[in-house]
């Protein structure tokens, strides 16, 4: 069996053509009409370059997925691996702990499902009567699957019979909202205090995949969702620790797969396949392979050095020309400069030789030749499936939950092109580029990747894909916010975690303060006796200027410091720690203000640039890089064992 990527795009086409719509104006029916033609025209020129320049790679056959192996995969990928293997596991208890009704109850459906396969493929010839009639029939059932409460955006745990939200309301709002939605921008606060499945009201989890086509909204016609302002201050991706990005990874594939079941749609998920790709040069390469290479070059770098370089020569020469991105550039020209970057890339590459609309054709042909999705093979599908989904603001739930899952090198990829994107339509006054301009250029090279057919049915299908791709431009900064509903499932599983390794933890500092033992420093009875990764921020008394052994820096921070005074490090600067008694109203921007008022007439390092940031280490969080309108106190209640860490952020 081939590859999926035929299959996904078969499986996601419908009826291109939409009724006219009346009571529109004319101008609004030539720009539609014009968008149409600019798409068509971008399927031909992809068509024509893959038809005049390289060869395609060849697939590789694949064995399906036989019935139960989906389910297996699942449970394996959201962390729940031990419901596969039987065996008892510490992160899985923890994980299902914190899951909601509606999520636990998706997880026992594909556990049900895997359990039933592996009980036919058994073969047994006699079943004993228990097992038609008693309770061994039933497959195992997840001990976990119904809390008694929802998790909140501040962590504490809420009676569900108390919750003062009413889903029926809010969605009665919600389609008044759509209804009511002209050429003026509406504008709609979200709700992140309970994840997306558990809003969903029963008319909207009852409904039908659409087989009629999408709306072509322009940019004044989406709405304008607004962030819910939180106390505890907005996470965005990447402030988070390697480890708690896992667990929300694992959350966000549980709820999206809850999401999706309660409006009637499949998560569809392509089996991860690999493909004979080159791993030297600049196009066709996997983007794995590219960082690799670069960060011998560049360490740190976090999107390969091409495509940024790409990316910043369209924003200092493009942004005001008109049609960037439509207008196409000289074909033979693209094929030369191409053949150039890969030889003189990384040495003496003359851009200035290099026309806008150049740029923007090996921009878009980078794109394209990308042995895997940019979107990644496995999600593109979820991508998809999002335009079966009928109003803007669930379309735009289930994109959120989709960023949360690509790989950190694709979402930080896709991120810097997103904000490029935002910059062009930011500029259209200029270069005649509206939003859905913009979009019907990108779905086709987003979606007709390398390696597929590029048929009739898989241009409809990027054509629909149009109206993701412009949710992803507009939206952007809300898909890179973590809800507050899915931290405060992390840190319910990091307090389990904690709870189950250790009955006795109020004397131990947090893990922060602790480097790997050596000599007289090591931790003291009870603490944890892993020592820490060489890309860990060092322990204190590993610190110039601070003489603190283990034991009396945790008496000290357990016992001598106040209820309401947190004492505040840090470990690049000259004013080491300072206690700081928090009221109300004191934000994570007072506490670096103070220290920088302390710190500027003797350090040498200055604290008013953007690197510097407090950091919340340790408690019921790995470590999180804090808003600047964080309110100190109420995170201190929340997490009272945390340790407070002034440093650098590493972007």
């Amino acid at each position: 069996m081939k590859l999926r990527f035929r299959r996904m795009s078969s499986s996601v086409s419908r009826e291109l053509q939409c009724p006219q719509v009346f009571g529109r104006s004319i101008s609004q029916e030539s720009v539609e009409s014009s968008s149409m033609e600019d798409f068509w025209s971008e399927v031909r020129s992809i068509k024509e370059s893959r038809q005049n320049g390289q060869e395609e790679q060849p697939l590789v056959e694949v064995k399906p997925s036989e019935e139960g192996e989906m389910e297996a995969e699942w449970l394996q990928e959201v962390g729940l691996s031990t419901l596969v293997s039987g065996a008892a596991g510490e992160n899985g208890m923890a994980l299902l702990s914190t899951l909601t009704r509606a999520q636990a109850a998706a997880v026992q459906r594909r556990l049900d499902t895997f359990t039933q396969t592996t009980r036919r493929r058994s073969k047994q010839p006699v079943r004993d009567v228990r097992d038609v009639f008693g309770p061994a029939d039933s497959p195992a059932r997840i001990e976990f699957m119904a809390p008694e409460s929802t998790p909140t955006s501040n962590g504490v745990q809420q009676a569900e019979e108390k919750t003062s939200w009413n889903p029926t309301t809010e969605n009665i709002k919600n389609d008044a909202i759509e209804s009511q939605q002209s050429n003026a921008e509406i504008t709609e606060d979200l709700t992140w205090d309970i994840p997306y499945s558990e809003s969903l009201m029963p008319a909207q989890k009852l409904q039908r995949p659409r087989t009629n086509c999408i709306k072509r909204p322009n940019n004044t016609t989406l709405p304008k969702f607004t962030i819910p302002k939180d106390r505890l201050g907005l996470t965005q991706i990447g402030d988070l620790s390697c480890q708690d990005m896992k667990k929300i990874h694992n959350l966000a594939l549980i709820e999206i797969t809850t999401f999706y079941d309660a409006l009637g749609l499949d998560l569809k998920r392509s089996r991860l396949v690999r493909v004979k790709a080159k791993e030297t040069g600049l196009f066709g390469v996997p983007l794995t392979t590219l960082l690799e290479n670069d960060q011998k070059k560049v360490p740190g770098t976090k999107i390969p050095l091409i495509f940024q370089k790409l990316l910043s020569k369209m924003e200092e020469t493009g942004l005001d020309a008109e049609g960037i991105l439509r207008v196409p550039g000289s074909a033979s020209r693209v094929k030369n400069y191409r053949q150039e970057l890969e030889s003189k890339f990384y040495e003496a590459f003359d851009w200035d030789q290099v026309h806008h609309n150049d740029v923007a054709g090996l921009l878009k042909t980078f794109i394209r030749e990308l042995p895997y999705p940019l979107l990644t093979a496995e999600y593109l599908p979820a991508f998809i499936a999002v335009q079966n989904i009928s109003k803007t603001k669930l379309q735009l739930q289930a994109l959120h939950l989709i960023i949360m899952l690509l790989p950190d090198l694709n979402r930080d990829t896709i991120k810097a092109f997103l904000e490029y994107l935002s910059k062009v339509v930011a500029n259209e006054a200029k270069n005649r580029m509206s939003l859905w301009n913009v979009s019907m250029i990108v779905a086709p090279n987003l979606f007709m990747c390398k390696g597929r057919s590029g048929n009739h049915q898989e241009a409809e299908a990027a054509t629909k894909a149009a109206k993701i791709v412009q949710l992803l431009i507009k939206y952007q900064d809300i898909l890179w916010t973590i809800p507050s509903f899915m931290l405060a499932q992390v840190r319910k599983m990091n307090e389990n975690e904690t709870r189950r390794r250790t009955r006795v933890t109020w004397l131990t500092p947090p893990s922060f303060f602790f480097p790997p033992a050596k000599g007289n420093c090591s931790p003291p009875s009870g603490s944890s006796s892993r020592g820490r990764s060489r890309n860990q921020e060092p322990a204190m008394w590993d610190v110039a200027g601070v003489n603190l052994s283990p034991s009396a820096l945790g008496h000290s921070f357990k016992l001598d410091i106040p209820e309401g005074v947190i004492r505040v490090y840090a470990t690049k600067l000259s004013k080491v720690s300072m206690a700081i008694q928090l009221d109300s109203e004191t934000k994570a921007s007072d506490i670096l203000a103070r220290f920088h008022c302390e710190t500027s007439t003797y350090s040498t390092v200055p604290l008013n640039g953007p690197s510097h940031y407090l950091f919340e280490i340790g408690g019921n969080i790995g470590e999180r890089c804090l808003d600047l309108n964080t309110y100190i106190l109420d995170l201190y209640r929340l997490n009272p064992n945390a340790a407070w860490v002034i440093k650098p952020r590493t972007l």
